[in-house]
């Protein structure tokens, strides 16, 4: 498929080629999409939380009451679960939420999160994500008149630094190279923008 390729003027210079097999899947598999982003997720959660167990409790040793004869329930400890300030019996521990992805899993999920955006029009491709200073306040008015407020743009693996650093303070902008595209930040964002290295990047490594 052919798409047309921008500039950051707003300017048409020209036209590329899309593979199918990347930008141009018959389905797009929600679900796996949903495990994409979910196996994604995972990953970031840090895991944590924690409570104390009976031997991680502050509190004192001794047997409250005797075993026998005092007509009230038998008790070990008065850090027990029962007692106020007591441990927490099955609680969070520190633990990693990560959990394995097939590797073709995760590809897939790569090719329908670009199918999904190519489909539903907010595909761009960038002739190049270069600028020769790194103002803010001029990249914010040549993404105004290009009608970008939610964007993730994704660059060849080597960012230009003027452009990074100007996006950098841009809300609801995101600027990755093609190494860091991923289907979360894909999907978060309106509109994908795609400069003509990550394409030829992108196909390079989902073909």
């Amino acid at each position: 498929m052919q798409l047309k390729v921008t500039s950051l003027d707003n300017k048409q210079v020209g036209d590329i080629d899309l593979a199918d097999e990347v930008f141009g899947l018959e389905h797009v598999r929600r679900d796996i999409l949903a495990r994409v982003v979910h196996w994604q997720l995972a990953k970031r959660r840090a895991g944590t939380h924690k409570t104390k167990g009976v031997t991680e409790v502050h509190g004192t040793k001794k047997k409250p009451w005797a075993q026998k004869g005092t007509g009230r329930a038998r008790a070990g400890s008065l850090r027990s679960p029962q007692f106020r300030g007591g441990a927490t019996i099955f609680g969070p521990v520190v633990r990693s939420h990560e959990f394995d992805l097939q590797k073709k899993v995760r590809r897939l999920g790569l090719k329908t999160a670009l199918t999904s955006k190519q489909k539903e029009g907010k595909l761009v491709v960038l002739d190049n994500a270069s600028l020769d200073s790194s103002k803010t306040a001029a990249l914010a008015k040549q993404f105004a008149a290009l009608g970008w407020t939610s964007v993730l743009i994704i660059d060849g693996p080597e960012l230009n630094e003027n452009f990074a650093n100007a996006a950098r303070n841009l809300p609801g902008i995101d600027v990755l190279p093609q190494q860091g595209a991923n289907v979360y930040d894909i999907l978060r964002r309106d509109t994908l923008v795609l400069t003509r290295d990550a394409v030829q990047h992108l196909e390079a490594r989902l073909k």
